[in-house]
């Protein structure tokens, strides 16, 4: 078991909050006064998506799925478990993916071509708070993003390790 202590910080909490600020700016700019729908993906992206509404001036809905890729020693399965994919009508709607980490890119591609296949959007784009693209396996990018990461396995700020440490408001690493 991992404890706080055996944690390096990474990225302290007034650093995550300057870079959500900027990022909710950039998106402002982005959509204006059009109305836009968060797509939550649980249970790691709800404090950065919590946050990053905060700072969004345009209407906001904001719905939540549930997807599962990580597996066990550290390293995501490479396969996507839906557990709760309900999506009300997204038909001709504004849609921003909200992730904690892209990483092989698997969940990210899973949830992209389920939202084309279902729905026909007037946008849809991807943003993350971690990009860790030296672990990609998926041709797929977050068109928004916080901080690019390298491969370190991160805890903290929703992220978690065996379901704990999801309400450190940072983000810490450990060496395996």
């Amino acid at each position: 078991m991992i404890k706080e202590s055996d944690l390096k910080v990474l990225f302290d909490s007034n650093l995550i909050q300057q870079e959500i600020t900027k990022l909710g700016q950039t998106l402002n700019k982005t959509y204006g006064d059009e109305e836009v729908y968060l797509i939550c993906v649980l249970k790691g992206s709800v404090m950065f998506m919590v946050d990053l509404s905060k700072h969004l001036k345009m209407p906001v809905k904001m719905e939540f799925i549930r997807l599962s890729s990580y597996g066990s020693n550290f390293a995501s399965s490479g396969k996507v478990n839906a557990v709760d994919i309900s999506l009300p009508d997204l038909n001709g709607k504004n849609v921003l993916i909200i992730e904690d980490i892209i990483d092989t890119g698997h969940t990210a591609k899973f949830l992209v071509d389920f939202i084309n296949l279902n729905f026909k959007v007037t946008d849809l784009k991807f943003c993350s708070l971690l990009d860790k693209r030296v672990k990609r396996e998926v041709d797929i990018d977050a068109d928004y993003y916080c901080f690019e990461v390298d491969d370190k396995f991160l805890v903290g700020y929703g992220l978690d390790y065996d379901g704990y440490y999801r309400n450190i408001p940072y983000i810490g690493y450990v060496e395996v």
